[in-house]
């Protein structure tokens, strides 16, 4: 059996043990669990294949800029266009055991190459538009459930799950390759950036600095409890080895990512869903810090505030999120985030928030005789720190802000879509957002994104066997 250990001398962590400790449990743990096969219903749902297209073509006109910087959104009329396919793929192994595969393939690019606003317009484009467009890994995971109750209750067979009914109370666990926020901070209202809402910060938590590299994936273990009316999730994953990095780092006794949420749900409407969920992080990494690089500038030790200078192996950067849901009517829900980081950190995985509140609903199209469209409506106020404002004020540059100079106000983001199903798995959708002091900055803006996505789904769910 494969052993990681840690040199008491050196302190030097085997991390290539470690990672040829996960592929081994990856390749050839299903082959000892297929003892545990029966002849019960659950193989009529053993196959998941299915395709996901999704493309996106923005544009923003011109608008008043006092002075840009290197990492300024582009003041000037400019269009954009992304694309992601993803082909996702799952197996039961056994009734409690599932291996999912997904391969990916990402292109195109964002306004202004993703830079120069914190809450970007577009969440599927790559933070770095030098990484190759050829297919890669998106996700590779053994997925495991520990029933603890007999009781068996509906769930919605999707690519991260495909049972079609789960023990009410119960132990998940995934090991391998996944991206963070499959799992945390979800809202049904306002997390699909394929279906619902586009800017970084209107999808997810914007403070949440979660363990990622420049795609957004992640390898790392995550443990789930289910219960009625509530759940509780942890997760331990890998972070990368610089700011907006591809490159993970393995040594897990130096760096880390590690999530905890809790998951309630009251009925304190009665038949409507209501969700609140607390989540905490805390990531350790070789981090720099915004005072550092403002105190070594002002100092004359450095020429200009430099943030990758002050970085030091082990530094930790946490904060906090809560995230609602609410079911008004059968056609109606409202949504809501709060989130709040350590701002004396760099930003260092996700965007350059440190704090963040959102407000939003969606609406179906029921009322005018379409079921399966929907429109939505989302206003964000995004902020950073003092010392992180102070440093962008010097002339400090993030790996996505910087203006060579700042007069700090708070990014305030409406978005606002349509999404109109056309046919089994197509739709399309109108998205229209106003940026107000893109990166920050009063000195610029505001800008105006416009927005059409066409998304195409289709595949295999499901296998019944024939009588």
């Amino acid at each position: 059996m494969f052993r990681c250990r840690v040199d008491s001398a050196g302190g030097n962590f085997n991390h290539r043990e470690l990672r040829l400790r996960l592929i081994f449990w990856m390749l050839f743990v299903p082959a000892f669990l297929f003892a545990q096969e029966d002849d019960s219903d659950w193989k009529n749902d053993r196959f998941w294949l299915t395709i996901q297209a999704n493309f996106i073509r923005q544009q923003q006109p011109s608008y008043h800029a006092m002075y840009s910087g290197p990492n300024s959104l582009s003041a000037d009329k400019e269009h954009a266009t992304s694309r992601v396919e993803t082909l996702y793929t799952g197996f039961r192994i056994t009734e409690n055991l599932e291996f999912l595969f997904d391969l990916e393939s990402a292109g195109g690019g964002g306004l202004g190459n993703a830079l120069g606003v914190a809450g970007a317009p577009n969440l599927d484009v790559v933070r770095n538009p030098s990484l190759s467009q050829d297919p890669y890994v998106g996700r590779v995971m053994l997925h495991y459930t520990l029933p603890l109750s007999t009781e068996m209750v509906e769930a919605a067979r999707n690519p991260l799950g495909l049972a079609s009914k789960v023990p009410r109370r119960r132990l998940e666990f995934r090991l391998g390759k996944l991206s963070t926020v499959d799992f945390f901070d979800l809202n049904s209202v306002g997390s699909d950036s394929h279906l619902q809402f586009m800017n970084w910060s209107t999808v997810n938590n914007g403070a949440f600095d979660y363990a990622a590299d420049t795609r957004g994936y992640t390898y790392g273990l995550l443990i789930e409890y289910y219960d009625k009316g509530w759940a509780l999730r942890y997760g331990e994953f890998l972070m990368p080895t610089v700011a907006n990095g591809i490159t993970l780092d393995w040594n897990i006794v130096r760096a880390g990512g590690q999530n905890l949420e809790y998951e309630v749900r009251p009925e304190l409407v009665k038949g409507r869903q209501t969700v609140f969920r607390g989540l905490a992080f805390l990531n350790r990494a070789n981090m720099g810090s915004y005072n550092e690089a403002v105190g070594n500038y002002l100092s004359g030790k450095d020429v200009t505030p430099d943030i990758i200078l002050s970085r030091r192996q082990g530094r930790v950067k946490y904060g906090f999120g809560l995230n609602a849901e609410q079911e008004l009517t059968s056609i109606l829900r409202v949504f809501g985030r709060l989130g709040w980081n350590n701002a004396t950190t760099e930003s260092y995985a996700y965007t350059e928030i440190d704090h963040t509140g959102e407000f939003g609903a969606d609406l179906r199209g029921k009322l005018w005789k379409r079921p399966d469209d929907k429109i939505g409506a989302a206003f964000v106020i995004n902020g950073i720190g003092r010392e992180h404002a102070e440093y962008l004020a010097l002339g400090g540059l993030g790996f996505l802000l910087g203006d060579g100079g700042l007069r700090y106000g708070t990014e305030d983001i409406f978005e606002t879509y349509y999404t109109a199903h056309l046919w089994r798995g197509i739709s399309i959708a109108g998205d229209f957002q106003h940026i107000a002091n893109p990166g920050y900055n009063q000195d610029r803006g505001p800008a105006q994104v416009s927005s059409i996505r066409i998304h195409f789904e289709d595949g295999f769910t499901s296998f019944h066997k024939k009588e």
